[in-house]
């Protein structure tokens, strides 16, 4: 077992068998569709016991076809992947969709899990908005058509604790972190992460959050062009919490899977105390730091 500053206490389960999808999906929704269905065939006759989408997944193309894509959840994408769910006897996590909801007129980036009996047992909408401008190469403004999601979120895999993030998170350690204190085990991190900052960020990144938290991380990624002609970076992952690749996809649609070990995380947490030897008191945190920052100019 592993106890951590909060007194919380994390329990050795059986390994699981995981499978990060990596697609190249368009501004067409069926053959999006009928791509993650494959994958997700495909990665049960491997032997996966949960298998997870990267972002956006059933629909990447012009901002402006964003909403007609959209979907409530439940709705019929969650209605077709609870069917291969049943299907297999497996997990699936939904990667993440366009998510509408009755009253609300936001538009939310949502990841979704569907256990064995074809519930949807959590849920989470993306927190960090991907608004950037890379000098030129490329900008992206995603707050312009999604609103943020407010929660973090943690859920159950076999008993195994999983939190959930999506792709510009992974910028942010603070949620890692609190992931890490509540008791996650590993992190799903569906993502499109950028051509151009994916070559030099996207694995360093995946490792950083897996050593620093010593959790596992599983990133599946969206890879190639899509319409109208952005680029993502692919190379799904699954790392360990000593930061080592487990598994990596090469270029093109595909899988990269790979057995997780709870009783991994307790070893190297007994190894490297670091989560352990934390000392909350000392931190100026966050009232404290938020000031300092202000002062600074940084928010």
């Amino acid at each position: 077992m592993a106890g951590f500053a909060d007194g919380s206490i994390g329990v050795e389960h059986t390994e699981l068998h995981v499978a990060a999808a990596q697609m190249n999906s368009g501004a067409d929704k069926d053959q999006n569709i009928a791509s993650a269905l494959a994958l997700i065939d495909r990665a049960a006759a491997g032997g996966a016991r949960m298998v997870a989408l990267p972002e956006v997944w059933a629909y990447l193309g012009p901002d402006e076809g964003n909403r007609d894509s959209a979907e409530s959840i439940p709705g019929s994408i969650t209605e077709l992947l609870a069917e291969r769910a049943r299907r297999h006897d497996i997990y699936i996590h939904g990667g993440s969709i366009l998510e509408t909801r009755s009253g609300d007129p936001g538009l939310y980036n949502t990841a979704f899990v569907i256990a064995p009996h074809g519930d949807i047992i959590a849920r989470y909408s993306k927190i960090h908005m991907f608004d950037v401008d890379l000098d030129g190469v490329a900008q992206y403004q995603e707050s312009a058509t999604v609103t943020p999601g407010e929660e973090i979120v943690l859920t159950e895999i076999d008993g195994i604790p999983f939190g959930l993030a999506i792709c510009y998170d992974l910028r942010f350690p603070e949620l890692f972190r609190i992931l890490a204190l509540r008791g996650a085990q590993a992190v799903v991190l569906p993502a499109a992460f950028t051509l151009t900052t994916g070559k030099d960020h996207w694995e360093t990144l995946i490792r950083a959050r897996a050593i620093e938290n010593q959790y596992f991380m599983i990133a599946p990624a969206q890879w190639g062009q899509h319409p109208p002609g952005n680029w993502s970076y692919g190379r799904s992952l699954v790392v360990d919490p000593w930061g080592t690749v487990l598994a990596t996809a090469s270029d093109g649609v595909g899988v990269a899977a790979a057995i997780i070990e709870p009783a991994r995380v307790s070893a190297v947490r007994r190894q490297v105390p670091s989560l352990a030897n934390r000392r909350p008191g000392a931190y100026l945190w966050p009232e404290e730091a938020t000031a300092l920052a202000a002062g600074r100019g940084i928010v």
